[in-house]
């Protein structure tokens, strides 16, 4: 027998959520059939059998979140038995959110140190309190029974947590670490888009005049890396495109947008939109963009700082347009704007650097053509 665990799925990606089982107990399988899918990084992929045989055990089942190398399934190979090296004695090998959280409320008293007499301890537990979350009034920081009292009646008017999962889980994760990291800063300014013909193409526009801005100012093309303090200058513009979808943000990836056409980009994007949808986008389509293009104005805003991710140092905002009187020489006309926003990790790039990519941006999206 042997026992297959969660192997690594890449990108330093510690766990990972099961969303289908594709076997039973006593299904008979071959190598590399599909065991059962996993949700990480915003990626929903399947995970092949290495081995042959007869499966056994489930050892997690759909929702569970499982650890890198914990336990999933135990097949009957013909062999000796095999020490999964993931548990000790009946240690569980998945997780569920309501275990997280009960373990968690369990051991916060403890971490704290939370001071309340046994009478109290009993009376949180009866109404369902976390203590670590009850600010004690009690001398010497002693937390009263009128205390939990308290926190308990404001609970009973709050709707009950829901954890966060799959792709809005990992993106909590993932902005956690840009605001760890980043050292952000903001530009914004005005495109007058008056000269644009009737239909024109948005995106397509705002892609060109990125490429224009990486030409100007290449720092803003690259990747950061926090540790060794270095740059790692990008010759190929990959452009990650913030799209919105009813569970999570997605940024789905177009490769060396400089090295093609508006008709080809065009086809590639609605592809991509139509795959994050479907969640049947790969997963290296979801990474190694080497900047970003978030385009919020399509819903609603004039300026915005967007989120850096790490290891990039620049995303583009574009908000709504409008109309608003601009001075063209002696006189003030209506014409067509296009707020633009720039936000850029400083750590990576100096301000005049932004200030050029910034500019060279809005003479491109100027142009009539």
């Amino acid at each position: 027998m042997k026992t297959f665990k969660l192997p690594d799925l890449g990108e330093g990606l510690q766990e990972a959520e099961i969303v289908a089982w594709h076997v039973n107990a006593g299904d008979h399988i071959v190598v590399d059939q599909p065991l059962l899918s996993v949700e990480t990084d915003k990626a929903i992929v399947d995970v092949p059998s290495p081995f042959a045989g007869k499966v056994l055990t489930l050892h997690a089942k759909v929702g569970d979140v499982v650890a890198l190398d914990g336990a999933l399934v135990d097949i009957d190979d013909g062999g000796q038995v095999e020490d999964s090296g993931s548990v000790v004695g009946d240690a569980p090998t998945a997780t569920t959110a309501h275990e997280v959280r009960e373990h968690a409320s369990a051991a916060a008293p403890a971490a704290r140190g939370v001071r309340a007499a046994p009478a109290v301890r009993a009376l949180a537990s009866k109404l369902g309190v976390d203590l670590s979350i009850v600010t004690p009034s009690g001398p010497d920081g002693v937390i009263l029974a009128s205390d939990v009292e308290r926190v308990a009646k404001v609970l009973a008017n709050v709707a009950a947590l829901t954890p966060l999962r799959g792709p809005r889980r990992a993106m909590a994760q993932n902005m956690a670490l840009a605001h760890a990291e980043v050292v952000p800063v903001t530009l914004v300014d005005d495109a007058d888009i008056h000269a644009w013909a009737a239909g024109e193409d948005t995106t397509w526009r705002l892609l060109r005049a990125m490429v224009a801005g990486c030409r100007a100012a290449p720092a803003l093309n690259a990747w950061f890396d926090s540790q060794a303090l270095g740059v790692r200058q990008l010759s190929q513009i990959d452009v990650g495109i913030a799209t919105d979808t009813e569970e999570a943000l997605f940024v789905p990836v177009l490769r060396n947008v400089a090295e093609r056409s508006r008709e080809d980009l065009r086809a590639a994007l609605e592809q991509m939109k139509q795959d994050v949808r479907a969640r049947t986008i790969p997963p290296e389509s979801l990474r190694g963009h080497s900047i970003t293009l978030s385009n919020f104005g399509m819903f609603a805003g004039r300026y915005a700082s967007p989120v850096v991710m790490p290891p990039t140092v620049a995303i583009v905002g574009a908000g709504r347009a409008r109309r608003e009187p601009v001075a063209v020489g002696d006189a003030v006309v209506v014409h067509r704007v296009l707020p633009m926003s720039l936000t850029f990790d400083h750590r990576a790039a100096t301000g005049a650097e932004a200030a050029r990519f910034l500019a060279a941006m809005m003479a491109d999206l100027q142009r009539p053509d």
